[in-house]
């Protein structure tokens, strides 16, 4: 390895101990060869909302509609983050059988943000038509929400 990927890595290593000991991150590991990576992770998510006391109903409409809102590729890319924005902010509304009405299912906990769970992962290789390997992604109950791309200052910002 280079002097430049060692610069690099113990910058990274800094940034996880930040994120692991000073802000109390669940760290979910390095990523780069894991399958099935993705910007939900549903088990995270599914084990989020149950801890909220939803039944299996109510968490796969949830995130059935999470998941068709952001991979609708009929509509642009504003539209899928605006709808999908919608569901973080205000829950899907979910109805558990023919019978009852709609429950709103939310899938972060706005009014007590320390009863959510964060977490981090490294290296994270995300595959698709182009593939991409952020350095660190930020989860927030199971959604990727945040994702830093470390460069040393000598990189310009078209570089990173």
């Amino acid at each position: 390895m280079s002097n430049i990927g060692d610069i690099e890595r113990l910058t990274q290593n800094r940034v996880v101990d930040l994120f692991k000991n000073q802000l109390q991150y669940n760290y979910l590991g390095h990523w780069q060869d894991r399958q099935g990576n993705s910007n939900m992770e549903e088990a995270e998510i599914r084990k989020y909302l149950l801890a909220q006391g939803h039944n299996e109903v109510l968490i796969s409409g949830a995130i059935n509609q999470l998941k068709q809102k952001a991979n609708d590729l009929n509509k642009n890319l504003y539209q899928r983050n605006k709808e999908v924005y919608d569901l973080l902010k205000y829950g899907a509304k979910v109805k558990p059988d023919a019978s009852t009405n709609h429950q709103t299912v939310n899938f972060i906990n706005w009014e007590q943000p320390l009863k959510n769970n964060f977490a981090i992962a490294e290296e994270v290789t995300i595959v698709g038509q182009h593939e991409k390997r952020p350095d660190i992604i930020i989860y927030i109950n199971g959604i990727a929400l945040g994702i830093l791309e470390l460069k040393r200052g000598i990189n310009s910002v078209a570089e990173g």
